[in-house]
């Protein structure tokens, strides 16, 4: 029976102007690993069933403009990404020209529901950063985080572990930490410390941050109660791993004095909070859950839904007037 509620429903940044050379990366950069592995059999079971959901209604108005829209969306998508490459990109000021070139481009994105790539593109420029002292500190502080590997034989490491079963479930009994009960939060085994690998000690830290912060999203979001649910849903444990690692690739935590542009972002608001990245995880998970809803998916269709929440976090980031996780479309989603 434990086994089983895994799936069933239980109801300033700097940026060198004179370095703007072309670094090639590839796919293998980013999502680069099936993040929940791709089977045919699941905890015994071999298939996944899936319950009858309301229909989305705006489907057929859909249908009929996707035709027209692509090539025009596609059209001004490219010359986005031209004035994308020609404008001065200066951080943390944001002149005029750089916040009228990403504001059109934003607008023109939301429009035509055109979105970025979710990954980095063989022969994306990759942004030089010069970081003030506060900024400094604050992503070495991330970085040594991410370091952190977790450790089933660390006291402390086991003591989180123990806190995030209370938080899940106050007025259950505390089981041993390997036990057939971690399934039910949506571990993939008895031993969640086999499930750590993607994420480290930082994706328990950040499940944590989130059921103290938003507890009311994490009780939710665990329990799969928004919404006409799947009957085969996402583990909420391991998806919370991948939610961490889906981040630290998109922001380029670990990539030196190069970053990408949501990373480049993501630096300013750093600044403004320490916490800024516990935080975007916090929207990005529910941003992962309302993308599952929308687009009905099945368990095996996991990988896709994370891949579009990127798409969705780099577009809001890119957004003009953005100067604090708050301030992004979909922190409105989370509740205390």
């Amino acid at each position: 029976m434990a086994a089983k509620a895994i799936r069933r429903r239980i109801r300033d940044v700097g940026v060198d102007e004179g370095r703007d050379e072309d670094e090639e990366t590839s796919v293998s950069d980013t999502l680069n690993e099936p993040l929940l592995e791709k089977h045919n059999q699941y905890d015994g079971y071999s298939e996944l069933k899936y319950r009858t959901r309301k229909q989305d209604i705006t489907d057929g108005r859909k249908g009929k403009c996707q035709c027209w829209t692509y090539f025009l969306s596609q059209s001004i998508s490219h010359w986005a990404h031209w004035l994308d490459e020609s404008a001065c990109f200066y951080l943390p000021d944001f002149s005029y020209s750089t916040n009228v070139v990403f504001g059109f481009r934003a607008l023109v994105r939301r429009f035509f529901h055109q979105p970025t790539t979710g990954h980095q593109i063989k022969g994306e420029k990759r942004i030089s950063i010069i970081l003030n002292p506060l900024q400094e500190e604050r992503l070495g502080n991330l970085r040594q985080r991410l370091d952190v590997p977790f450790n089933s034989s660390s006291v402390n490491h086991q003591d989180a572990l123990r806190e995030l079963w209370r938080l899940a479930y106050p007025n259950r009994e505390l089981p041993s930490l390997k036990s057939e009960l971690w399934k039910e939060m949506g571990w993939q085994g008895s031993d969640p410390s086999t499930d750590f690998r993607a994420g480290g000690f930082m994706s328990l830290e950040n499940l944590i941050y989130l059921a103290k912060n938003y507890p009311n999203s994490f009780w939710r979001l665990l329990h799969k109660q928004d919404g006409r649910r799947a009957e085969w849903e996402y583990p909420f444990a391991v998806a919370g791993v991948n939610i961490t690692h889906m981040l630290i690739q998109m922001l380029d935590l670990q990539s030196g004095n190069r970053t990408s542009r949501s990373g480049s972002y993501f630096l300013k608001l750093l600044e403004e909070d320490e916490m800024a990245f516990d935080m975007l995880y916090c929207v990005a998970f529910q941003i992962l859950d309302i993308q599952w809803l929308e687009k009905r998916a099945t368990y095996m269709e996991f990988n896709e839904v994370l891949k579009s929440t990127r798409v969705q976090l780099e577009q809001e980031l890119s957004l003009e007037g953005i100067s604090g996780i708050k301030d992004l479309p979909s922190y409105k989603l989370l509740s205390v």
